[in-house]
């Protein structure tokens, strides 16, 4: 049986992060570089199941528009495999939810210090979480109350086809291993 991971480990392919103010000084450091661009931030969550377990991958991207992005992840094992799809779903977007909610006003504020100087120059940053939910199957059903859940905290949710930080990025990790599973094999 899988064990869970330390929630607090986020990763990419070459870096791992104690905590999420490691994250976000990756973050902070991205968009210094560029301070005259637009950022968006987004965060989503996929998962996959197995025989014995159901994983759950959450990823935190950055994307300067049209300029590349950085971003990591973070693996959260359920030790069954979860059969609901209003269970799976829910819990994926509370995973989101957490991510989002260690974004501090601080945090912002320290983005907005950066790009505030430009932003008459075009610098624009907004964060949304990204649900992979859409109107097409099954999970349309659950739409309205997923997206309710991420705009009651004031941020905006996407569904697909636009939510390709869930359905594809971490959609990806959902079959593979973390960085430390992968160096053990």
């Amino acid at each position: 049986m899988k064990k869970p991971y330390k929630r607090e480990m986020f990763y990419n392919m070459t870096e791992k992060f104690v905590s999420f103010e490691d994250v976000f000084e990756r973050i902070l450091h991205f968009v210094k570089q560029d301070p005259l661009a637009q950022y968006a931030m987004a965060i989503g969550t996929d998962s996959h199941g197995y025989q014995s377990y159901t994983k759950f991958t959450s990823a935190v991207l950055i994307h300067r528009l049209g300029k590349g992005a950085w971003g990591c992840l973070r693996d959260y094992i359920v030790p069954r495999r979860i059969q609901s799809l209003r269970e799976k779903i829910s819990l994926e977007t509370s995973l989101s939810q957490e991510i989002a909610y260690y974004v501090t006003p601080e945090m912002i504020a320290q983005i907005s210090d950066v790009l505030l100087p430009y932003v008459d120059k075009g610098a624009d940053f907004t964060i949304s979480i990204h649900l992979d939910i859409g109107n097409q199957g099954a999970t349309k059903e659950l739409i309205k109350e997923m997206v309710g859940r991420i705009q009651a905290m004031g941020i905006e949710a996407k569904i697909k086809p636009d939510s390709y930080v869930a359905s594809s990025y971490a959609n990806r990790f959902t079959k593979r291993g973390s960085i430390d599973e992968r160096r053990a094999n």
